[in-house]
């Protein structure tokens, strides 16, 4: 298939979601794949995107017939890239990969799986991207590879009772179900920081007041207006693009190929924070975060004060420990981040149970002292890498 705008390599990417669940649950049955058709499928798919216009180091994709748009692919390909050596070559040689293009990988592993050794999990507690998942370019494309829900699936089914996926992102169209290859059986995936979840195909929400919604309602239709602009619409396309999530909306500013002027950028978070602003002038229903790359309009919450506040991943785990009954008081609780936000899940984690172990993907300092702020450190694990930490969990489950 010839990739020329962004439509078809949505499209495509969408097609390696469908051959990449379908190998998973194979693969995790037998440790093998009796199809090569479905192997020679991904290489396809791959060759569709390696042949996509390049201008320098950017590949080229149509908007419409007027204008087009940059963007960065090498997740995208990378991870197919992956997936295809893990099916042709094996786990030998596709651990030695990953060896050779993470610095420490073997001894990062050898710690996490010491660290992990003697723990009975009940709750796996986990962000997605820059956790579990390498980072993308642009969510709706950052389809989970292969040997990456492989990895994730045997551990939730060895050793935890309960395995989480949390994230910031919508739960669907688009959303974590539709990046997602892993069994929907072996997972609970939450979303909006958990105001939503999905069990084994069925959602569920947490209940927003009808005002709050009304609210976020009007402003998901102003800024939808606003991408209907020439000048704005490139801000629907690039990055995260336009999320409307549950009790949440994010808009990207930015990407990390950094293809808007900054000038332009902060005029556009200028003229979001505006139209925000005209529908909530007390600033009682929104709060706002700018990350550099996406503008975050988050719908607040009571606090145990009685003041408004944000809604966090922590808020999010309480609400999933009533509704799921996780017990999250009594068990052996694993939490992973790699964010500042996700500390808000430690701190929420920690403070029901002592017995909360945490692994961080970070090498910042300052985000390593923020979760120390809550458990010791011996109940903490910091690693470099997304892939080191599913490979951790990989060797754990092999055990």
């Amino acid at each position: 298939m010839i990739i020329d705008t962004l439509q078809s390599f949505y499209s495509v990417m969408s097609a390696t979601k469908k051959t990449r669940k379908k190998l998973v649950a194979q693969y995790l049955e037998t440790n093998a794949i009796s199809d090569i058709h479905d192997i020679e499928q991904l290489k396809t798919h791959l060759a569709s995107l390696e042949h996509i216009p390049r201008e320098n180091n950017s590949f080229i994709l149509k908007i419409d017939t007027k204008k087009t748009i940059k963007v960065d692919l090498s997740y995208e390909i990378d991870e197919l890239k992956r997936d295809i050596l893990f099916l042709e070559k094996g786990e030998d040689a596709f651990n030695k990969h990953l060896q050779s293009i993470h610095p420490h990988f073997a001894e990062q592993v050898s710690q996490g799986i010491e660290f992990l050794s003697n723990k009975t999990i009940s709750n796996l507690i986990t962000d997605r991207d820059g956790t579990i998942n390498n980072y993308c370019g642009r969510y709706r494309s950052s389809i989970q590879s292969l040997y990456n829900a492989v990895f994730l699936t045997r551990f939730a089914r060895s050793a935890a009772q309960n395995t989480i996926v949390l994230t910031s992102a919508p739960l669907q169209d688009p959303g974590l179900v539709d990046v997602s290859t892993t069994p929907d059986k072996d997972f609970i995936y939450a979303a909006s920081k958990g105001r939503e979840f999905m069990v084994e195909g069925k959602r569920h929400q947490l209940e927003i007041k009808e005002e709050k919604q009304a609210r976020l309602n009007e402003l998901n239709r102003k800024i939808d207006e606003l991408l209907q602009n020439p000048d704005y619409e490139k801000f629907g396309l690039i990055g995260s693009g336009i999320q409307h999530k549950f009790g949440q909306t994010t808009i990207a500013r930015q990407d990390v190929s950094q293809s808007v002027p900054e000038k332009e950028s902060m005029e556009f978070l200028k003229t979001v924070i505006a139209v925000m602003n005209k529908i909530d002038p007390e600033k009682k229903h929104f709060r706002v975060e700018d990350t550099g790359k996406d503008i975050e309009i988050i719908l607040t919450v009571d606090s145990d004060t009685g003041q408004s506040k944000d809604f966090d991943k922590g808020d999010g785990v309480m609400y999933l420990n009533e509704s799921l009954n996780l017990k999250i008081e009594h068990g052996e609780n694993l939490v992973c981040g790699d964010t500042h936000s996700d500390v808000a899940m430690v701190k929420k984690v920690a403070e029901q149970s002592k017995d909360t172990a945490v692994i961080f993907v970070t090498e910042d300092k300052n985000l390593m002292d923020e979760v120390l702020e809550s458990v010791p450190k011996q109940q903490c694990l910091f690693v470099t890498a997304p892939d080191i930490l599913v490979s951790i969990f990989n060797e754990i489950a092999r055990k």
